[in-house]
């Protein structure tokens, strides 16, 4: 089983909370894994073996820099033991849901080794891909060459 997250999917979230994880990524994700607060407005969903990797890589972090200490938080204060019910669901806190705006209908995007939770609003406002190739030429920088 491949173990790169790709698609997206719309769903609603229901009153108190509860999103569907689509069940190409429950397949992947396991009966347990992490939510933390993403970049852009939105939500990190790591298997528990890439929040692991993702952990280690933020305790390697120089304690010293406040940078450091600031990501750290960011990250770790916000995440969350996510399991998924009988329904697919999952449980998302309210300081989560704040951080990423979701009221009512939300995105849940695969992307490569995590999955991102959106508003829909702000799906929309970050996804317009209008700049996609001045983007992927500064990429090359980084020695992705399409």
């Amino acid at each position: 089983m491949g173990t790169a997250f790709k698609g997206e999917y719309s769903h609603s979230i229901d009153a108190k909370g509860r999103l569907i994880m689509p069940a190409k990524f429950r397949e992947i994700l396991g009966e347990q894994f992490v939510v933390t607060r993403g970049f852009d407005g939105c939500l990190f969903v790591f298997s528990e073996e890439g929040w692991e990797k993702f952990e280690e890589k933020l305790q390697a972090l120089p304690m010293d820099k406040p940078e450091a200490r600031m990501l750290s938080r960011f990250f770790l204060a916000g995440a969350i033991d996510a399991e998924v019910d009988k329904q697919g669901r999952i449980l998302i806190p309210s300081n989560l849901l704040a951080h990423s705006k979701i009221e009512k209908e939300a995105v849940v995007a695969g992307v490569g080794n995590r999955v991102e939770i959106w508003s829909k609003d702000e799906w929309e406002k970050a996804s317009t891909f209008d700049d996609i190739n001045s983007i992927a030429a500064k990429m090359s920088e980084y020695g992705l060459s399409i």
